[in-house]
């Protein structure tokens, strides 16, 4: 079979977990005759991590020259066509997508989690966009949703990272136990007065359940200020725990009874490896999963000014609460894998 080269194009090399979870996911899918090309925001460190062709994804002149030089390109994966964290995002993937496109390349938007889109202008790009794919698959209902009202033909199946091949932890077993893991990010709605709330509750749930806390910033520009605004109110019982290769990320759940979580990845690994979840949901894609997998949280907007109150509902949670059970996780893998097909078809 001749060797094909993919341009691979996603939030990459930006220090973001769930990000580049999505990268070795796709990697680990690639068929064994495809070449990947990826663009980062540090291609050094990618090249170095992944062992791949890798180039700066905010060099115009790199991206062209990497276009010319592949087959395909391959969106992949993640929240890359939505404009309310971001009106460049959309602008910038859509851009690349209609040059491929234009170029008669083989385009694949892959594990897409597609907006909110709230400018009719970037609508019908987007639309155009996808109109325009081999192959496109969606990662939740909503976009599959978004897409059959566009008359689009697409796949719907879980998250690639359900399907990430997880690494040990060295020392994590060294910890007390048991252990329960906390992922926050900054945000506009989390204001002092709630990150004060939630700390006041975590140290109470923990006095309560006698738990050691794992710290766990996914990215460290947005969340390590917060975990060490949190770790001296949890001096002798927590740690900060900084992950930079995503199967040792993923692979820390094995070792944690319980997660509360605002990044979307760090309830999928969790929930993947068996751990029971708390979601505080900051935007609509972590709603998206909550309704999914049936996972109890809170709308950050909405949290419970009261830490007695938050307090006391990680604690039921944490006694009473459910993981997923090993069928349902085997079967979520199982359908993540459909991403991988998808893969098989068009780069054949």
């Amino acid at each position: 079979m001749a060797n094909i080269r993919a341009l691979l194009s996603g939030y990459y090399g930006k220090g973001n977990g769930g990000d580049e979870a999505l990268l070795a996911t796709l990697l680990q899918m690639l068929p064994p005759h495809v070449t990947p090309v990826v663009l980062s925001g540090n291609p050094e460190e990618t090249q170095i991590r992944y062992g791949v062709e890798a180039h700066q994804r905010f060099s115009f002149t790199d991206v062209i020259q990497a276009l010319r030089s592949c087959d395909a390109l391959i969106w992949g994966g993640g929240s890359l066509i939505q404009d309310v964290t971001s009106t460049i995002s959309p602008f910038y993937y859509s851009g690349m997508m209609a040059i491929a496109q234009a170029r008669g390349m083989r385009t694949i938007a892959w594990a897409q989690g597609i907006g909110p889109i709230k400018r009719p202008i970037i609508r019908w790009i987007a639309r155009r966009n996808f109109s325009g794919c081999a192959k496109v698959s969606v990662r939740d209902k909503k976009s599959a949703e978004l897409l059959n009202g566009w008359q689009i033909p697409c796949i719907l199946a879980p998250d690639p990272v359900w399907a990430l091949e997880s690494k040990p932890v060295s020392g994590l077993w060294d910890l007390p136990a048991p252990r329960v893991s906390v992922t926050l990010r900054s945000h506009p709605e989390l204001t002092p007065a709630r990150l004060a709330n939630l700390t006041r509750a975590l140290v109470d749930f923990q006095k309560a359940t006698e738990t050691f806390i794992l710290l766990l910033p996914f990215q460290k520009s947005e969340d390590l200020e917060i975990a060490e605004e949190i770790a001296p109110h949890l001096q002798g019982v927590s740690q900060i725990m900084c992950l930079e290769e995503p199967e040792v990320l993923k692979g820390v759940y094995r070792g944690v009874e319980m997660n509360i979580g605002m990044r979307l990845h760090s309830l999928i690994m969790a929930a993947a490896e068996g751990s029971r979840c708390f979601a505080i949901s900051y935007d609509p894609k972590v709603n998206r999963l909550m309704e999914d997998l049936d996972m109890p949280g809170w709308d950050l907007a909405n949290l419970p000014d009261d830490p007695n109150e938050i307090s006391r509902t990680w604690i039921e949670h944490y006694a009473n609460g459910e993981a997923l059970s090993p069928d349902k996780i085997q079967f979520l893998l199982d359908r993540a894998l459909i991403h991988r097909e998808i893969l098989k078809q068009v780069l054949s």
